[in-house]
């Protein structure tokens, strides 16, 4: 079928807010005793929700201590939003407000409990009618709930949509429920995303024309 809406990941895919996860995660761990780097970060906590990724980190805590300790992360995050400490890509902004010029169904998606305030201080968020975060779902990346969410929300079926994510998580949840995956691979990552059905290296390269002719190759 033809696509008719767009499924985009938050954090590294609209907006560049990895340096402020990344540093609120190594704060908040390291009060804790614990090491944590880039590859700890890509490893066991990008593109999850909050509190699997302290728990995939704190195994010496227990589960209140991991929650209240990803509670302070997610504190530590906001306080850098808020202050503007983020950068919205600019390939980003001019492909959600031309497909949004187009007619197509737009959502969010992210794991990220901060989502909506996130889209609003980038001035985005009238872009998207259907906003999901983390909390919305009950089953975090890999699981598909929060993309299936947000194709149900648009009002269309799973291939009917494209689901376009930077996260090995994020790229499996989205495979997991169906759906054709765009992984945008950023220089610095260490994966391939390999699973996404196509990769591309900035949202300038999306040609939805194209990604409709491959879908229509793609076995039923």
């Amino acid at each position: 079928m033809p696509i008719k809406g767009l499924i985009f990941d938050l954090d590294g895919v609209l907006v560049d807010t990895v340096p402020a996860h990344f540093a609120a995660w190594k704060r908040m761990f390291e009060e804790y005793g614990y090491e944590f780097g880039r590859a700890e970060y890509r490893r066991l906590v990008d593109g999850r929700p909050r509190y699997d990724g302290a728990r995939a980190v704190m195994t010496r805590h227990s589960e209140n201590e991991v929650r209240t300790a990803a509670d302070k992360k997610n504190d530590y995050y906001v306080e850098m939003i808020e202050r503007g400490e983020f950068r919205v890509f600019d390939a980003a902004v001019h492909l959600v407000r031309q497909c949004q010029s187009e007619g197509y169904g737009l959502a969010a998606a992210s794991s990220s409990a901060n989502v909506r305030a996130v889209l609003e201080k980038a001035g985005l968020l009238d872009a998207f009618p259907v906003v999901i975060g983390g909390d919305d779902v009950e089953n975090g990346k890999p699981n598909p709930d929060i993309f299936l969410t947000a194709a149900s929300g648009l009002g269309l079926n799973v291939d009917e949509c494209i689901v376009i994510e930077d996260s090995s998580s994020g790229v499996e949840a989205a495979k997991n429920g169906g759906f054709y995956c765009v992984g945008l691979l950023h220089e610095d990552h260490e994966s391939e995303l390999t699973a996404a059905d196509c990769v591309i290296s900035s949202l300038a390269e999306v040609d939805i024309e194209q990604i409709d002719e491959s879908k229509s190759e793609l076995p039923v």
